[in-house]
């Protein structure tokens, strides 16, 4: 059962980005999760009064959730989504790359050509319409299966050279192990040789992939994509949240930003029932770490 969740922040157009998605990638689906309730919002939230709150997305049965707010924050590179088209689990594996290549891109820019490279027969990076980043590729379909979809952090800007330091960090605070870390073999002045090229491990029942950026470039963690971790129990959050968080100012409704700069949402696994109680939108508004007896 999936434990971890991309989510990424969308500026009013959540249901929107999720009706293309659901047309864009193959075995893909959508659906309006959340609204925002009519009342007892704060006066920044009352456009979005009656809106979609959070609208999830599953790409090949894994889930991704948009969260509608306004445009104080934006996906950018840092975090991306990498599609792995397997050709020994996906008829026309190719073709379907391609197709969702020309949807990804229409209204977006490339970030890398689609082509071949040493890593893939087929591969590209291109950002959206809506920021959001996607690297497709074709597998190898002698390796070992992957899912459809799973996220990329880069580590550059003031993370840069801190993936090594982050994936033991995280696997050993979350649960999860190492399943490959392939060193930058030169260096140059950016990377080293301890530097993470390609990685990729679990957390929990999930699968990631980091690396540090190659290339000298300002580009930061922020809010604009977060990462969910669905807690059991208080005692749970508790020790997640206390492990995790780095910034005290950036705390806010389970948000946290850890010490690399990344965002979290550290949340209890019953928070659908949690926040079908009444006014529990604004209980949650008013906490920082959430407090399941507060719902």
């Amino acid at each position: 059962m999936q434990q971890l969740t991309v989510n990424l922040w969308m500026n009013g157009t959540a249901e929107e980005a999720g009706q293309f998605y659901a047309s864009a990638l193959p075995q893909t689906t959508m659906e309006v999760e959340s609204r925002y309730p009519e009342e007892g919002l704060a006066d920044f939230q009352q456009p979005l009064a009656g809106q979609a709150l959070t609208v999830s997305v599953w790409v090949g049965g894994t889930k991704l959730t948009l969260i509608n707010a306004g445009p104080e924050f934006s996906p950018n590179p840092s975090i991306s989504l990498i599609l792995n088209f397997d050709p020994s689990a996906m008829e026309d594996a190719a073709v379907q790359l391609d197709a969702a290549w020309e949807a990804l891109l229409d209204g977006g820019t490339v970030l890398m050509p689609l082509g071949e490279y040493p890593f893939s027969p087929r591969y590209g990076w291109v950002s959206d319409r809506y920021g959001v980043s996607w690297q497709l590729m074709l597998t190898n379909p002698a390796g070992e299966p992957a899912p459809l979809m799973i996220p990329n952090l880069m580590f550059a800007g003031a993370a840069q050279n801190k993936a090594a330091e982050a994936i033991d960090f995280y696997t050993g605070l979350l649960g999860g192990e190492i399943k490959a870390k392939f060193n930058y073999e030169q260096a140059n002045d950016v990377v080293n040789t301890q530097s993470v090229m390609f990685s990729d491990f679990t957390l929990g029942p999930d699968i990631v992939s980091a690396m540090d950026s190659g290339v000298a470039q300002d580009l930061n963690f922020t809010p604009g994509v977060s990462l969910q971790w669905d807690c059991d129990g208080q005692e749970e959050i508790d020790r997640v949240w206390d492990a995790l968080s780095a910034v005290p100012e950036a705390e806010q409704c389970g948000w946290l930003t850890d010490k690399f700069g990344v965002s979290w949402q550290i949340v209890p696994s019953n928070m659908g029932e949690l926040m079908s109680r009444p006014n529990a939108f604004e209980h949650m508004m008013g906490m920082k770490k959430l407090v399941i007896d507060e719902f």
